[in-house]
């Protein structure tokens, strides 16, 4: 029989759920310690419920094997039978869905003993994995995601006690506050991401700076820029310019724009160029600040960003898109790319191996389609067109 959790386990416990909402593998220090609490076979946590077109997220625990000497307890592998299984089929026949948001329940309390034991979901399932008493809650967060948290024992073990049931009543409402957390992080990390990707899709270095001026992040554009060194570097975790003018002017302007976020003052957003070697065409490099939370005060926070375009990237115009956007054929929205690219429409028939007449014949059907005039209009609605984010 498990001791009752003293005041300094139940604390560990509380902070546990929380920090589970910021682990890599959500949870994996949380459900070991849950399982162990009410001393369960398996602890389960339902991020995503399964249904006929979508596998859902079931985040497992299992009671080690006693004859096992590894003390590293971790979540179970997500394609483990009893997982992959419930996933793929048996979350259909589970009877233990849907229960009262925020209420503790056991499977006894809806189906009795003798009608589980003759049921499919018993019999197929249940049975094989040698599982019988299951304690749950089912929680839910304002933006609609829904949690559910399973305990489960085999059947030779005891009724899950009052004192357990009491216990899970009382982590429900941090369980429900952790979810909840973790559900906005999702959020704000996949639109981050998104926003991020757009800023790659365009070819445009990003990098972010704290209010020392040292860099906090960067995307994939900017890391290769830093990575060439080619005008561009990080010195000391400070962005560097190669050359002394031009890198005590970006210097001040970080400086400026800096000083004016930590006092709460507007600053002007500024631009320079970078020169390069080798005949490379030079960067462009804009730095403005970072819109402050009032909460962020003396904190390392993003303070500044500096938004760098190398005319020497090819764009990443997807031409399917842009076919699909103005009505263009295949070969229409190659001509059209290639021509945003800086080709001349002599060029564009060389590269497409088609003669100039031809080339001129797609072009006018472009202009058609799309309403413009002018190559020059053409070039400018291609670069400002949303087929470069596919």
């Amino acid at each position: 029989m498990k001791p009752k959790l003293n005041e300094s386990d139940f604390s560990e416990l509380i902070g546990l759920l929380y920090q589970g909402a910021l682990e890599t593998q959500p949870w994996q220090s949380a459900l070991p310690a849950l399982r162990e609490a009410l001393d369960a076979e398996v602890v389960s946590l339902v991020l995503r419920p399964p249904s006929a077109d979508d596998q859902g997220v079931i985040l497992n625990c299992v009671r080690p094997d006693q004859s096992s000497h590894n003390s590293n307890v971790t979540l179970a592998d997500p394609n483990d039978w009893q997982v992959s299984a419930y996933r793929e089929q048996f979350f259909s026949l589970d009877p233990f869905v849907s229960l009262p948001l925020g209420k503790v329940v056991a499977l006894e309390d809806i189906l009795p003993d003798k009608d589980l034991v003759t049921s499919d979901y018993y019999l197929h399932y249940l049975k094989p994995i040698n599982l019988f008493r299951i304690l749950g809650v089912d929680t839910s967060e304002p933006g609609g995601m829904l949690a559910r948290l399973r305990f489960s024992r085999s059947a030779s073990e005891a009724r899950f006690k009052t004192t357990e049931r009491q216990l899970l009543t009382l982590l429900t409402p941090h369980l429900s506050r952790a979810i909840e957390i973790y559900a906005k992080l999702n959020r704000m990390t996949s639109e981050r991401d998104l926003y991020a990707g757009a800023v790659n899709q365009l070819s445009v270095a990003s990098i972010i700076l704290d209010e020392q001026g040292r860099m906090l992040t960067t995307n994939a554009v900017g890391r290769a820029l830093l990575d060439q060194g080619e005008g561009l570097s990080l010195r000391d975790g400070h962005l560097h310019i190669e050359g002394r003018d031009i890198n005590k002017e970006l210097q001040e302007a970080l400086t400026n724009i800096i000083r004016a976020q930590l006092h709460g003052e507007t600053s002007v957003v500024r631009a320079l160029r970078v020169p390069r070697p080798g005949g490379r065409s030079d960067l462009g490099l804009v730095v403005r600040p970072v819109p402050a939370s009032q909460w962020s005060e003396g904190q390392v926070s993003p303070s500044a960003a500096v938004f760098i375009s190398d005319p020497d990237l090819q764009e990443s115009t997807s031409r399917p898109i842009l076919g699909a956007l103005f009505e263009l054929t295949p070969a229409e929205a190659n001509l059209a790319t290639l021509l945003a690219r800086g080709l001349s429409l002599a060029q564009v028939s060389v590269a497409q191996n088609i003669s100039q007449h031809t080339a001129r014949a797609q072009l006018k059907s472009i202009f058609a389609k799309t309403g413009v005039s002018r190559q020059a209009e053409l070039v400018r609605l291609v670069l400002k067109s949303v087929a470069s984010l596919a």
